[in-house]
């Protein structure tokens, strides 16, 4: 796992967690799993910290 800060996003990846955007500048974390670098995926924070509370796909009610 990496964080990325706001300066080093530069591109709209899609997390996983929520099936929302990441856009350019905002920070977020690239996760690697070990063995597997070709699964490597962006993921915002909160999606990552609640990921065994939530089904992929699904964001938070607000």
């Amino acid at each position: 796992m990496r964080r990325i800060q706001p300066y080093q996003a530069t591109k709209t990846y899609l997390c996983p967690g929520c099936n929302q955007d990441i856009p350019p500048g905002l920070g977020h974390l690239v996760v690697v799993p070990r063995g597997a670098p070709d699964l490597r995926r962006h993921w915002h924070h909160g999606c990552w910290a609640n990921r065994s509370s939530r089904r992929p796909g699904r964001h938070a009610p607000r």
